[in-house]
């Protein structure tokens, strides 16, 4: 009821001249740039004009003890509220704002309001699922992955067949304990859908005893790691897809393996 009059109020206000703006249109998912892949606990890019008189990334400084997570960095004056719930703010310009999306709401609609120096954009309805996967990109057709010590899986230093490899994604869905909201995760919890979990190279199921952990990565929020030792037959440079039954990580990206 609250959500309802909030609405019907909001009504009845002109935009002011200088107020942020952006459209349903130009909200994306912040790993892979894309709409669509919406879940509690995952990032969203919202672009536009007028989000912020600054230009900001999150820094030590914003976080406060036992990590806890801001609503507005230092000096911006600039917040994002998800069905009347402050988001955590990553990242904050002109044209661009970054936040997670608070664990603590379920999958529906969901309306995205951003706030700058006390002017309010247009409320716009977006669609949270249970679970959104995406994989984190290091260019537009390769997926971001370290080797199982720790330096990063790239054309010039490729994984090899057999190897364990750690990729890196947001919106596998709830984990096992749940994610406390406004705070980095302390320690690893898997996911909570693991037996419906699934992996494919070049189109073809991984054994899921190869997946050896998938869930979140202490010490961040909304950050999802996957480590996964790989086929020994493992083709060359094949496209990778995480997700589960009812939804799929985008295709047309690859991890680079020898």
């Amino acid at each position: 009821m609250a959500l309802l009059l909030w609405l019907a109020a909001l009504a009845f206000v002109p935009q002011q001249e200088g107020a942020p703006y952006y459209t349903a249109g130009s909200i994306a998912n912040s790993a892979a740039n894309v709409a669509g892949f919406y879940t509690p606990n995952s990032f969203i890019s919202i672009y536009g004009q007028n989000l912020s008189y600054v230009t900001k990334a999150i820094g030590v400084s914003d976080i406060g003890a036992g990590g806890i997570l801001p609503w507005s960095l230092t000096g911006t004056n600039v917040g994002v509220l998800i069905n009347l719930i402050p988001a955590d703010v990553y990242y904050v310009s002109p044209g661009q704002v970054n936040v997670l999306i608070p664990p603590s709401l379920i999958p529906g609609p969901a309306l995205v309001e951003l706030e700058n120096d006390g002017i309010y954009g247009p409320p716009i309805q977006i669609v949270l699922s249970a679970a959104a996967p995406v994989l984190f990109q290091s260019d537009p057709t390769t997926v971001i992955a370290t080797h199982g010590n720790g330096p990063p899986v790239t054309s010039i230093a490729p994984a090899q067949p057999g190897e364990v490899v750690v990729l890196y994604a947001t919106g596998l869905g709830p984990t096992a304990p749940a994610a406390l909201p406004n705070q980095v995760a302390q320690s690893a919890a898997w996911i909570v859908d693991i037996a419906d979990f699934r992996l494919f190279l070049n189109g073809s199921a991984v054994d899921p005893h190869s997946v050896l952990y998938a869930g979140v990565t202490p010490g961040y929020a909304g950050l999802f790691q996957i480590n996964l030792r790989l086929p020994d037959n493992c083709p060359a440079n094949p496209q990778i897809q995480v997700g589960f039954s009812n939804q799929m990580s985008p295709a047309g990206l690859i991890l680079p393996v020898e």
